[in-house]
């Protein structure tokens, strides 16, 4: 199965590092994602998920016997650079087959996630969650991915969904656990611009959550609720910090719009950004700027760039139709979408191996 997927990889780096369509380098409205550019962005998940090196681990050491392999320690998400990139890497390949699912990439992305989500790799994957010391692995951000990927597997009416998702369960329901434990005693929101944030997380963990696990669902909205319900003044301008891919602000907003009607939504959020403005301009909010694409670090801001545009539209979407400010987040979603789209093309191992799941959640609305 590798030696196919070695070669899958040099046919699909080709399809990588095709330019971006002339949409993703103007201000213009990114049109429906079609099946090319999702074959490029599949092209990016494909020639990673089994790629096991560079490897960044977050592994805690027991014994000598814990010094292992990526593959031995966490035989399903092993590839894409870290945990949390591949598993939103085969979320990636599971939301394109489910919009594209007679597309050419898409017998490539599901032997690819049918040769990584076995019940043996799986059955690991959870021993490892489970292992002494691991209580913070990859949480929340990865954790949140996790059940993203479980969510899509299980809307979708594919070939092989069903019993994909019926492997992936027993690692859903670790993770769920895992997840209502730490809701049960965590005291305060993370805000920061990286994968500890809470905001983000909890928009994510709450989009599955619902029609899923009703208990998960209240968790979320009380502990939602009690963190941000009378924050105000978020200091926007701010943002962003050297190495953010999320908005502390704006993912808080975009949390915000699912937990309040559209009223109460637009009552917070003039009290949460009083200085949103009216005009039909993104002058107000610039995009984040990357000075050298091949420092990892440095690259996270193209996705806050893919992030902002789809939590600009999330929190458009949750005001009255009449809201004025919804023009100037629109804007700026439209110019943070066209310069994050630009940046998706695999040239730079430092974005490639995460930056096309998040071009995936902006261009099929996954969160709205």
């Amino acid at each position: 199965m590798k030696a196919r997927f070695a070669a899958v990889i040099s046919t699909v780096l080709t399809v990588v590092l095709t330019p971006a369509p002339a949409w993703a380098q103007s201000a213009a409205a990114p049109p429906r994602l079609d099946a090319p550019t999702a074959g490029r962005f599949a092209a990016l998940a494909l020639a990673c998920v089994q790629q096991e090196y560079p490897n960044k681990i977050s592994h805690v050491l027991n014994s000598p016997a814990d010094v292992k392999a990526p593959h031995e320690l966490t035989p399903a998400f092993y590839g894409c650079y870290d945990w949390h990139s591949s598993v939103h890497g085969h979320w990636l390949l599971a939301r394109l087959v489910r919009e594209f699912p007679s597309a050419p990439f898409a017998s490539n992305a599901i032997a690819a996630l049918k040769a990584n989500l076995t019940p043996a790799h799986i059955a690991g994957e959870v021993a490892y969650l489970n292992g002494t010391g691991r209580e913070t692995f990859e949480r929340p951000y990865g954790l949140a991915w996790l059940l993203q990927l479980a969510a899509e597997l299980r809307e979708s009416h594919t070939p092989d969904a069903a019993a994909l998702s019926s492997t992936l369960t027993p690692l859903e329901a670790a993770v769920v656990a895992r997840l209502k434990a730490w809701l049960s005693k965590l005291a305060y929101p993370i805000r920061e611009g990286e994968h500890a944030q809470t905001a983000f997380a909890f928009g994510l963990i709450l989009d599955y959550a619902r029609g899923t696990d009703s208990e998960l669902a209240a968790m979320l909205i009380a502990k939602i609720r009690e963190f941000h319900l009378k924050d105000r003044d978020c200091p926007i301008n701010y943002e962003p910090s050297g190495q953010d891919f999320l908005s502390p602000c704006l993912a808080e907003a975009d949390l915000m719009r699912r937990v309040l009607p559209p009223g109460e939504f637009a009552a917070w959020l003039t009290r949460f950004l009083p200085r949103l403005p009216t005009t039909n301009s993104a002058a107000w909010l610039p995009i984040g700027v990357v000075s050298d694409k091949t420092d990892g670090k440095l690259a996270h801001l193209d996705g806050l760039n893919l992030s902002r545009a789809w939590m600009l539209e999330g929190i458009a979407a949750g005001l009255p139709a009449g809201d004025l400010r919804r023009r100037a987040l629109l804007a700026a979603a439209r110019t943070h979408a066209a310069s994050g789209l630009a940046a998706v093309t695999g040239e730079h191992y430092a974005g490639g191996h995460w930056l096309g799941s998040f071009a995936t959640y902006l261009t099929t609305r996954r969160g709205l």
